[in-house]
C-alpha cells in the first residue's frame, strides 16, 4: 500500500485534504503513525486496522478516524479503490482522541468525492468542508471492532476465526488445538475480551458478513460464507448485534 504524500498537494489555508488513492492493493502496512488526524475511507474494497488491543473491519459503508500520533497498522483485505481525508492543524472532531469508526453516508462520500476532484479554494470549497465535518459521526464500536486478546493461546483461535468466520469449530475443539483447557479457555476470552467465546466470535462474524454485504453479496450467500446455515438465523443475530437488517448494507449501501 503506497504512502500518502500530502505537502504538494495543500492550498491555502485548507481545513482539510483529501488524496484519492486509485488502487488499495492486497498488503499490510506495519505498524506506523500520522502527524495529522486522518479519515480513511474505501470507496470499494475492504481495510482491516489493527492498534490498541482491537482491530477494526471497515467495509465501504464506513470509514476510520485515526488521530494524529496513534500508533496502528493497516491491512488491504478486499482490493479497490481509496481515499484519505487528511485535517489540517487542529480541524476535525477533537474530542475524538482514540480510533473511531464513522458512517459514511451517500452525502459524505459526495463531499469526499467532490473535495478530491475540486481542489481550487475559494468560498464553496469552504462551505462545503465545513459541511463535512459537521457530518461526522461515530458509530457503535459493537459493529465493526473487536478486541484482540494477548495471551497466545487465545490470541492463536482469534486470529484463525478473523482469518475463516465460518470455522465451525467449538469451545472443546479449539481447546484441544491448543493444548488448553475449555474453562481456561473460556475465562481467558472473558477476561481478556469483555466478551464470551460466543459473542466474540459472533461479532467476528457480523463485521466479516458486511464486508461480503457491500461487496454485492445476497443475505443467505453473506450468511453462509461466515458460517451460518439458516439465512433467518443469521438475519436474527446481526439485527440484534447492529439494529439493521443485513440487506441494509447490500451493495455498499448500510449508510
Amino acid at each position: 500500500m503506497r504512502q500518502v504524500a500530502i505537502h504538494d498537494r495543500e492550498a491555502a489555508n485548507p481545513m482539510l485534504v483529501v488524496v484519492g488513492q486509485p488502487e488499495l492493493d492486497p498488503g499490510m502496512a506495519g505498524e506506523h503513525r500520522h502527524q495529522r488526524n486522518m479519515l480513511s475511507w474505501a470507496e470499494s474494497g475492504t481495510f482491516a486496522v489493527r492498534t490498541g488491543g482491537r482491530e477494526w473491519l471497515v467495509p465501504p459503508s464506513h470509514g476510520m478516524w485515526m488521530p494524529a500520533g496513534v500508533l496502528h497498522s493497516v491491512e488491504i483485505r478486499r482490493p479497490g479503490r481509496g481515499r484519505v481525508v487528511i485535517f489540517v492543524d487542529d480541524h476535525g472532531p477533537t474530542d475524538w482522541i482514540e480510533p473511531t469508526g464513522v458512517a459514511i453516508t451517500p452525502l459524505i462520500a459526495e463531499l469526499i468525492v467532490h473535495l478530491d476532484e475540486n481542489r481550487r479554494r475559494g468560498p464553496l470549497r469552504g462551505h462545503a468542508e465545513s459541511l463535512l465535518l459537521g457530518l461526522l459521526e461515530p458509530v457503535p464500536n459493537t459493529v465493526f471492532d473487536v478486541p484482540i486478546p494477548g495471551d497466545d493461546r487465545i490470541r492463536r483461535i482469534a486470529d484463525a476465526l478473523i482469518a475463516d468466520p465460518a470455522d465451525p469449530r467449538d469451545l472443546d475443539e479449539w481447546a484441544f488445538a491448543v493444548n488448553a483447557g475449555v474453562r481456561t479457555i473460556s475465562r481467558l476470552f472473558t477476561a481478556e475480551t469483555g466478551l464470551t467465546f460466543n459473542q466474540w466470535r459472533t461479532r467476528v462474524r457480523v463485521r466479516a458478513a458486511i464486508g461480503h454485504l457491500t461487496a454485492g453479496a445476497p443475505v443467505g450467500v453473506a450468511a453462509r460464507a461466515v458460517g451460518y446455515r439458516k439465512p433467518a438465523a443469521f438475519a436474527e443475530t446481526f439485527r440484534r448485534l447492529t439494529g439493521q437488517h443485513p440487506s441494509i448494507y447490500q451493495g455498499g449501501s448500510g449508510r
